[in-house]
């Protein structure tokens, strides 16, 4: 039953990308093992946390044994890459993983907030907060403010992705297709965003165009 649906795919890969991504981050700031686990689980569940929250249903983390052995081999595969790299949280592989674990959970939160039949607003939102809520409450526990809030074209590619899946699920095409397309567009654009040092601009910056 783990891949019979799109969201049982987006699931599995946002949990393994996210664990593994959160686990980086704590290897680089020299946590020990446990705080090593807490922040890869953490960048796993938050942002599914707060989404099944949302829609008013338990979250998978509590219902499921398999949703915590997937975050566990997230955190293993962080493990294993700071064996074999050097600097392994920004590693090609773990950009990947990132911009993957994003695209898959804002898909995941877009499935679950159109089942439950919110508005065009509430999928967007849902996927956003699915996709971006795990990473936010990671960088709490490692004492930072969290990176979406000041930096880099991140949540914008969720909330370009959740808005593609409604778009394409309105048209009455396949859930399967609106959420490939919702894949497509939010790693596509975190890929690229990554590529050419895409930032959304600051005050600071509106104020100095005018000057």
């Amino acid at each position: 039953m783990l891949f019979g649906d799109p969201f049982a795919v987006m699931n599995t890969i946002g949990l393994i990308a996210f664990a593994l991504v959160g686990s980086s981050k704590a290897i680089r700031e020299e946590f020990d093992l446990l705080g090593i686990v807490i922040v890869g689980l953490a960048m796993a569940f938050a942002g599914g946390a707060t989404r099944d929250l949302l829609v008013a249903r338990v979250p998978l983390a509590l219902q499921s044994p398999i949703e915590i052995g997937l975050g566990l081999l997230g955190v293993a595969l962080a493990l294993g890459l700071n064996v074999v790299l050097s600097a392994p949280e920004t590693h090609p592989v773990t950009l990947v993983a990132d911009a993957i674990g994003l695209a898959a959970f804002a898909t995941a939160g877009a499935i679950v907030a159109t089942e439950v039949g919110v508005s065009a607003f509430g999928v967007v939102a849902i996927a956003t907060i699915n996709a971006v809520g795990g990473g936010a409450f990671a960088d709490i526990l490692l004492d930072r403010a969290p990176f979406i809030l000041f930096e880099d074209f991140y949540a914008s590619c969720a909330v370009l992705g959740g808005s593609a899946y409604w778009t394409v699920e309105t048209l009455g095409v396949s859930a399967g297709t609106a959420a490939v397309a919702c894949a497509i567009v939010t790693v596509g654009t975190r890929l690229a965003a990554v590529t050419y040092g895409w930032n959304l601009p600051t005050a600071q910056n509106l104020e100095l165009q005018r000057e």
